[in-house]
């Protein structure tokens, strides 16, 4: 019996569903991207594998709760993306179909509450605060928590750097040579806000204003790759009205938000705010982006050789194709030795919530990660994303070695105040 997936039945993100699954020729090149199907060696935990589980689900031949252990186990890196000949748009492909397989899955009761505890929890910075104080004060009593929770405490911190409201504005430093506006982050202010402040700094010190809005709110990214769209339209609706358009561009200093708002056009398909839900996307930008295309200072050299290895946060170089920027702002300081990372373009295994969603398999892409950056010889890490930083510090102490971790644009200032 011929099976056809009825378009028309997917809701506004179906065609972009019917396009990517189309577009995939199973040729198997994104088999070697996949970090699942590295670690799993199971060709329905590859890209390939799975698209045919969306299809076949889509087409009604098999039942969607038949697919969704192996859609759950997808990190959402998209390294298949970049390794793809055809240009299947995996991404929105799975994106989408988690949105419409939510309405359709049941869950274990200890699963919802950690959705609930994420979801209420990781896009409020204040919020995530107070959990995160609370999670540490518990952790004598971690072994008496079911084990959906433990993941969780395992990623906190032993201690929280202390809150530091942002600036209505930052001013530029000389000659004001552009303005933008700066997307904050959620979890990032809670567990590393010394990002923002370097990113401001280094902004002024190019000449460059910036302005914080003050209504803005998660980008909607977390809950956009777990399926809850509509939270991610309502928080993205929010920012859409928060951020102001007479600036020369909105920046981003993680890569995973970078990538969610890049992904408004397809959220808001078939919505009133389509056009300008795609208009506020193609104005943001990566720090790094803005910084090599506008012309930054030449840093001074560091006091002391550093020996640095670069990790590729996924949503900046597979979702975003942004790659050579933070190398060539690296690169520009003198006394610093850039070093590739062994496998570099496969996951850490942070991806968003999914080290806590699915921790058996982010601790294998953890270690890995962590061995392959020893492997390099680096005095410290950078990379672009808060997740990335998480999960890296925590599985490089986990192996004894806990470098210093630093995003990018914390090693730039550096050099630019040594």
């Amino acid at each position: 019996m011929q099976h056809t997936i009825r378009v028309e039945a997917l809701g506004p993100q179906g065609h972009a569903m019917v396009g990517a699954i189309e577009a995939c020729v199973h040729c198997g090149f994104c088999l070697p991207a996949c970090p699942t199907y590295r670690e799993l060696g199971e060709e329905m935990d590859s890209p390939r594998g799975r698209i045919v589980l969306m299809k076949s689900a889509l087409e009604g031949s098999l039942a969607v709760e038949e697919t969704l252990p192996f859609i759950d186990r997808c990190l959402g890196c998209v390294g298949c993306v970049t390794a793809c000949p055809s240009g299947v748009k995996y991404g929105e492909l799975v994106s989408s179909y988690r949105a419409y397989a939510e309405g359709k899955r049941s869950r274990p009761l200890m699963a919802n509450v950690r959705r609930a505890l994420i979801q209420q929890t990781l896009p409020h910075p204040g919020r995530f605060r107070v959990a995160a104080v609370l999670g540490r004060a518990a952790r004598p009593l971690q072994g008496l928590m079911p084990d959906t929770l433990r993941p969780m405490l395992g990623l906190l911190p032993d201690t929280l750097p202390a809150s530091r409201p942002l600036p209505a504005t930052y001013p530029a430093q000389g000659t004001c040579r552009a303005r933008v506006a700066l997307l904050a982050g959620c979890v990032q202010q809670a567990l590393d806000p010394e990002i923002n402040r370097a990113t401001l700094r280094v902004l002024a010190r190019n000449g460059v204003e910036v302005v914080i809005p003050a209504g803005q709110e998660c980008c909607g990214a977390l809950d956009m790759h777990i399926g809850a769209t509509g939270r991610a339209q309502a928080f993205a609706r929010r920012n859409l009205a928060a951020f102001p358009r007479d600036v020369d561009a909105v920046l981003t200093n993680a890569a995973g938000c970078g990538s969610g708002v890049h992904e408004y056009e397809l959220l808001f398909t078939g919505q009133p705010e389509a056009a300008e839900a795609t208009d506020f996307a193609r104005r943001v930008q990566d720090v790094s982006v803005f910084l090599v295309a506008l012309g930054f200072a030449a840093p001074p050299p560091l006091s002391q050789p550093l020996k640095v290895a670069y990790h590729d946060a996924c949503h900046l170089a597979h979702a975003q194709g942004v790659t050579e920027p933070p190398r060539t702002l690296l690169r520009s300081i003198p006394n610093l030795t850039l070093l590739e990372i062994p496998e570099g373009e496969l996951c850490c295994g942070s991806a968003g919530t999914y080290n806590i969603e699915q921790p058996e398999i982010a601790e294998r892409l953890g270690r890995r990660k962590a061995a392959n950056i020893l492997r390099t010889g680096a005095d410290a890490v950078a990379a672009g994303n808060i997740g990335c930083l998480v999960q890296i510090r925590a599985h490089l102490h986990v192996a004894g070695r806990p470098l210093p971790i630093y995003h990018t644009i914390q090693i730039l200032d550096m050099a630019y105040n040594s």
